[in-house]
């Protein structure tokens, strides 16, 4: 019925106003109404062949009844005997293909002439394509909006993880933390703009499944055909460098300055837009979005779980193992050594809020379109799987927040902000594969369950002698696989119909037998797989250059001194005040253990 009333509000002054003939009214109000019950058969048969003439739903309510008898009344005033009105022709080339002529049927079913069916046809055709034309427009722009805010959120990310990074490191290296966290935005800016973006999404006559081939430097965008304009771009590039800020973490406060802007233009240029490819391009073959899909269904990786998150966590996994612990975090018998807790508590629990503020464009975000109806309903649409992946989302951080707070409580007796802050976040990483895709029930049963899978690599973290400041790997690496796998077994029929449309598998415990969560598995292997064999050769290239890890003096003294000029904050109970004051007494000990060396001679 809304249909019907908004068209008569649009088209009725429409006739009014171009073709009023000086208040003259030759019309009969019963204009249709002999024949009205025949043409709204009529309209119903045929609405397969008029999808934009939103005039004709709910056409046997009262107001589409209405709304014809006022449209036939209208239109015999205008052309009682036929008359062609000026400049149709031209009009009616914008007619959509099969419009013009179900028009013509249906008002030569209402009683018309024929010559007057078709001309009239054809004016009404051409005024339903301007206004078509019209709300398209708007469409586009509603939407475009939409992925700009989202794009924002996202980006408002860096933030989060600037202030979580800040916090969990020692005070020493906080200058050189926030730092990477600005390189990556900006090295990692560049790199996606002159060949990420392009390698991901890129479409030209030489399509393939492994890599884009289109869309360097933006060429050619804005791009009708695909639907990409600059908010797109935007939109990616703030995924992009979230990856790479995952891996500052996991290598933070041991490496060297110039190894950041190696390995973020990296990722970002290369290794990220690749899965991206495979996972989120029409042409991927690894997930759920094109017409060639794994095992029949694709994989489904709806914001980034593995695309993004074990992306990053992998990568930072190979940098801090081939780098080695922090000195001191581990004895030579390789039992723990020294405390390395971050200094600042505050800082976590406010980069942790700008994060869970921030995945509310990550993961919503994620439709890129708001204004998309659902098949069948003028109530639910994309707006209504945005509002759940939201739900989603944070009950999923609820729940592993809650989950670590009491078990981290029982291990250690303590009731501990920042694991719980963590907790939170692998949450968070988790759902994010599957956040438009489950039921609110099973997204708690998500973030319950990388609660323990956090917990459980920290565990094994600390039994192999991983060093990992930020828990980054075990976070983003370990929660971002669990969230594929969890897709794989809870995924709703229902939702991914409405995600991805029809043809795409659903949860395994779900009824959704064993394809989508043998590609999920499968997903996991390949971004394991393939992060692994390009990270790894890029960290051991520039471990075996002297670019990676930092002198051993510098690393305890602290980067901020011995890198950025000076200390994030100035107090007393420092060692060094300046950099000056830092090199003098290296110096003084450098000398110290050549006497010393020369005694023993």
């Amino acid at each position: 019925m809304g249909g019907a009333v908004t068209a008569g509000v649009i088209l009725i002054p429409i006739f009014k106003d171009e073709y009023s003939r000086d208040g003259e009214t030759t019309a009969p109000e019963r204009f249709l109404d002999l024949h009205l019950d025949a043409i709204v058969d009529h309209t119903i048969g045929n609405r397969e062949k008029a999808s934009d003439a939103v005039f004709l739903q709910g056409a046997r309510s009262s107001a589409a009844r209405t709304f014809c008898s006022t449209v036939g009344s209208k239109l015999r005033q205008q052309f009682p005997h036929g008359g062609r009105p000026e400049g149709a022709a031209t009009m009616a080339s914008s007619c959509v293909e099969n419009e013009e002529g179900f028009l013509i049927d249906l008002l030569l079913t209402g009683g018309l002439s024929s010559a007057s069916a078709v001309q009239v046809g054809e004016f009404l055709c051409s005024k339903l394509g301007g206004v078509s034309n019209r709300f398209s427009s708007h469409t586009l722009a509603i939407d475009n909006v939409y992925l700009l805010f989202s794009t924002y959120l996202v980006f408002s990310m860096q933030i989060g993880f600037a202030m979580l990074c800040a916090g969990s490191v020692r005070a020493k290296n906080t200058m050189n933390i926030m730092m990477t966290n600005v390189l990556d935005a900006a090295a990692g800016g560049i790199s996606f703009y002159l060949f990420g973006f392009g390698f991901a999404f890129g479409r030209s006559e030489h399509n393939n499944s492994f890599i884009g081939s289109n869309f360097f430097s933006l060429h050619n965008i804005p791009d009708r055909s695909n639907g990409f304009d600059y908010s797109f771009f935007l939109f990616q590039w703030s995924f992009a460098i979230a990856a790479a800020g995952i891996t500052s973490g996991s290598i933070a406060e041991r490496t060297q300055f110039v190894a950041y802007l190696v390995y973020s233009s990296f990722l970002t240029g290369f290794v990220y837009p690749i899965i991206a490819h495979w996972m989120w391009s029409v042409d991927g073959w690894l997930g759920a979005t094109g017409p060639t899909r794994l095992f029949g269904v694709g994989a489904i990786d709806f914001a980034g779980s593995g695309v993004v998150h074990m992306v990053g966590g992998i990568a930072g996994l190979w940098g801090a193992y081939i780098e080695g612990p922090r000195i001191g975090k581990f004895t030579r018998d390789g039992s723990p050594g020294m405390d390395m807790k971050g200094h600042n508590a505050s800082l976590v629990v406010l980069g942790s809020f700008l994060l869970w503020f921030g995945w509310f464009g990550f993961n919503p975000g994620s439709f890129v379109k708001i204004l998309v109806p659902y098949d069948g309903s003028d109530f639910e649409g994309n707006w209504t799987g945005v509002a759940r992946t939201g739900v989603t989302t944070t009950l999923a951080g609820c729940a592993a927040a809650l989950t670590t707070l009491f078990a981290r409580r029982y291990y250690t007796g303590h009731w501990n902000v920042v694991d719980v802050c963590n907790g939170l976040l692998g949450g968070f990483a988790a759902i994010t594969a599957g956040c438009s895709v489950v039921d609110p029930w099973a997204a708690l049963l998500c973030g319950f369950g990388a609660a323990w899978v956090l917990m459980g690599f920290n565990y094994m973290a600390d039994v192999f002698k991983y060093d990992d400041p930020l828990q980054a790997a075990q976070l983003h690496g370990g929660c971002g696989a669990w969230g594929l796998l969890f897709t794989g077994l809870f995924a709703n029929e229902k939702y991914v119909l409405e995600a991805y449309g029809p043809g795409r598998g659903h949860g395994y415990l779900l009824g959704g037998g064993g394809n989508l969560l043998a590609a999920q598995l499968v997903s996991i292997l390949v971004i394991f797989l393939w992060v692994t064999v390009t990270m790894v050769p890029c960290f051991w290239f520039l471990n075996k250059n002297d670019l990676l890890r930092i002198d051993t003096d510098d690393e305890l003294a602290g980067m901020d001194l011995t890198c950025h000029g000076g200390p994030a904050y100035y107090n007393d109970d420092q060692p060094y005040h300046s950099y000056a004051e830092y090199l003098d007494q290296k110096y003084e000990k450098t000398r110290g253990r050549r006497h010393g060396g020369d005694q023993l001679a």
